[in-house]
């Protein structure tokens, strides 16, 4: 038979049963689409935590503080460090290979307004806290080298921040740049509104205020020596490493301590937690693939179903086709077409369908993305089951005897 006929027969036998046609397509649709929707949603987390560290700073190291117990490091509290000194800061930024320095302290205060008061955290820093963390301004300027210098009362808020004391000025809130907030009684000038980065939950960079770090250690924190933490930029990706081992040493040197691992402090590397956070989310995703991928084999498992009971209800139809000259491999191609049309008609309704539910999510705010890398390896997994779950009704409807097809009833 010429490839045509065999196409036009097989789109007749698939069609006249259509209810049990569709039935059958029904489980490889949901299948399709489970995977596609639930790939997208794994690399949609994947990107929003890679994005959401690289935010954070180029080419960033963060020191933070603690003190050993039991050969394991516990971290003092955000704000009640006690192990990393303004005078460590100032050793670390003579090393070579650092790029950009920003020591901070950070407490948590009610923070009041004319329009509105929030709980806050405060950070007081430098003013290269915003290329150390990649920080933006939407309006007015940040925090600058005289501010630093002068211990000036002034303060730029976050964006979320902003909107929680004054209002969106869009909606007919106040313009926040000008206006006059006051923490723990102490009145700070509004001179800029950081643009937001998008991210959510504790360290929100979007709910923060920024305060010189000569005022936040008098008249916030009450206290000149200590820092909570130190970010660190390096001058390229390529001697991050290099620059957290010279770190460690010189701190262990300056703290005293010979043992590494009783070490009061904790170099981070923010590759090594962008490369942990997509590994972890890498393999959710796979997870999730794999929990949906199930659904394909049951989906499999119904077209051999389907196929198997039509070649049993066209036996008569085989033995005609064999007696009057059909060869085996046609017959054996008309029904692996038939299986290979269900499932690949199944998979661009499954494909329209996971799409469709990765743009609803995205509606209501979650990360859900869609590769073309998903999209054809399920298109592509939606065929291979055709021709492996219809192989073997395929074979059996080629291998009848022709004279008992014919007497079959």
């Amino acid at each position: 038979m010429r490839p045509l006929d065999i196409l036009r027969e097989s789109v007749q036998g698939v069609s006249a049963n259509k209810a049990r046609s569709g039935l059958t397509m029904l489980g490889i649709v949901i299948g399709i689409a489970s995977v596609i929707a639930l790939v997208g949603i794994g690399q949609g987390s994947t990107n929003s935590i890679t994005s959401s560290i690289e935010s954070a700073g180029a080419n960033l190291l963060t020191v933070t503080p603690g003190f050993s117990r039991a050969a394991g490091l516990v971290r003092a509290a955000r704000g009640g460090a006690t192990t990393l000194t303004v005078d460590d800061a100032v050793a670390v930024a003579e090393l070579n290979n650092v790029a950009a320095i920003a020591p901070e302290i950070t407490g948590r205060y009610q923070v009041v307004a004319t329009a509105g008061n929030t709980n806050t955290e405060v950070i007081a820093t430098t003013s290269s806290y915003g290329r150390v963390h990649n920080l933006t301004m939407a309006d007015g300027s940040f925090l600058s080298e005289e501010d630093v210098q002068n211990s000036t009362k002034v303060a730029v808020l976050g964006s979320q921040t902003a909107t929680d004391i004054f209002g969106d000025p869009a909606s007919g809130g106040d313009e926040p740049v000008g206006q006059t907030i006051r923490i723990k009684n102490v009145r700070f000038t509004v001179v800029g509104v950081a643009a937001s980065k998008g991210g959510t939950g504790f360290g929100n960079a979007d709910d923060m205020i920024y305060v010189p770090m000569g005022t936040g250690q008098k008249l916030l924190a009450g206290q000149t020596k200590y820092v909570s933490s130190i970010g660190v930029t390096a001058s390229s990706q390529g001697v991050m490493t290099a620059l957290q081992n010279d770190i460690t040493s010189l701190l262990l040197e300056r703290h005293k301590i010979t043992d590494s691992s009783s070490a009061d402090f904790s170099v981070i590397n923010q590759a090594d937690i962008a490369a942990t956070a997509s590994s972890a989310a890498r393999t959710l995703t796979l997870l999730l693939a794999a929990v949906a991928g199930i659904s394909l084999v049951v989906g499999g498992v119904g077209i051999m179903n389907m196929m198997l009971t039509t070649v049993n209800e066209r036996t008569r139809e085989i033995g005609l086709r064999k007696a009057i000259g059909a060869k085996r491999l046609d017959i054996s191609l008309q029904f692996l077409t038939e299986a290979v049309m269900l499932t690949f008609a199944s998979g661009i309704i499954g494909i329209l369908a996971g799409w469709l539910v990765t743009v609803v999510l995205r509606r209501f705010g979650e990360q859900s993305d869609v590769t073309m890398t998903s999209v054809g390896m399920a298109f592509g997994v939606s065929v291979l089951i055709g021709i492996v779950f219809g192989f073997y009704p395929a074979r059996r409807a080629a291998a009848m005897n022709p004279i008992e097809a014919l007497r079959y009833e």
